[in-house]
């Protein structure tokens, strides 16, 4: 796009956020470039800067600066014959207007820093027929389970708003932590703020100056040094029950990020290679009926392995 360039919001936009259509529009510009566009003001709504978060309403007017797109003629990467059969069985449900996946550990919801293939950008790819798909919430990279993809945009919106009103929505997800969690910890309400450390790495603590965050706990088992705990977040902030659980003093085992020194000993002596939290079970209204739609994310077997390992040796020490 060599000159500067109006748009107008469709109704079909409203509610997207400015940097999605932004990266959606701009297919081939880096994720990178199009932040630095919102950053610089460069891109303006109704006249004004907006941040990366803005919700489009329908008749804003956009104004889009030039910019210069690469040129490649590099194939889009697709995904491998074994990717392709790890995500078709990890799928727990789809219909007319959405999918749920059982995300694997390791695997990108969707690409950039460095990543060329997510989840979204591999089922694009397995089903190129399908003209509209994309992620409705996401995962970190190393936690496993339930994440949804929207398979038309009245369904997408309708799940987002869902997501944003948290009342018809709720979120379980297991943890195995270090030590033994109080049963009188039932919930963490402690303030997250998101900053970036020496080298650009993303890091969230609990600080006065950030964000209210809230998070429901549950001990499924108590062990001789670990818990299995279940955490509901109420807010959806970033790596918030990673944090709550470093604050509790039970950090997550196998964070890399959190953990402590006796939590990484711990894994090496279980063997555990990954960060143990999964998004277990999710609940939302569905998109087109309203009714509620739980679906659940079996533990990878490694991860149940462990845990039926830890119960027999409590049993035994009964």
């Amino acid at each position: 796009m060599s000159k500067v360039e109006f748009l107008r919001v469709e109704s079909d936009r409203c509610d997207q956020r400015i940097d999605n259509f932004l990266l959606g529009y701009w297919k081939k510009l880096p994720k990178s470039r199009v932040y630095r566009l919102l950053r610089k003001g460069e891109v303006r709504v109704n006249g004004k800067r907006v941040k990366p978060e803005y919700r489009l309403q329908a008749d804003d007017q956009l104004r889009l600066p030039p910019v210069t797109l690469p040129e490649t003629t590099e194939a889009r990467p697709v995904p491998g014959q074994q990717l392709r059969h790890q995500l078709d069985s990890a799928i727990l449900y789809e219909d007319d207007v959405m999918v749920a996946f059982n995300k694997p550990s390791g695997l990108a919801v969707h690409g950039g820093s460095g990543i060329h293939l997510g989840l979204i950008e591999s089922y694009r790819a397995m089903h190129p027929e399908q003209r509209f798909v994309e992620l409705v919430h996401r995962l970190d990279r190393d936690t496993s389970g339930v994440v949804l993809i929207a398979k038309k945009r009245s369904a997408l919106k309708t799940l987002q708003e869902a997501f944003r009103q948290k009342t018809q929505v709720k979120k379980v997800y297991w943890c195995l932590v270090m030590g033994q969690w109080p049963a009188q910890v039932q919930q963490i309400s402690a303030p997250l703020l998101k900053h970036q450390a020496v080298g650009g790495e993303r890091r969230v603590t609990v600080n006065e100056e950030g964000k209210a965050s809230l998070t429901r706990f549950r001990a499924l088992g108590v062990y001789k040094e670990v818990s299995w705990v279940e955490a509901q977040p109420v807010t959806g902030r970033t790596h918030q029950i990673r944090v709550h659980c470093q604050f509790a003093g039970h950090p997550i085992l196998g964070d890399t990020k959190y953990q402590t020194e006796e939590a990484e000993s711990e894994c090496r002596k279980l063997g555990l290679s990954r960060l143990f939290l999964h998004a277990a079970q999710l609940t939302v209204p569905h998109p087109v009926s309203g009714e509620p739609l739980t679906v659940q994310a079996p533990l990878e077997k490694p991860l149940h392995r462990l845990l039926q390992s830890l119960q027999a040796g409590q049993q035994s020490r009964n």
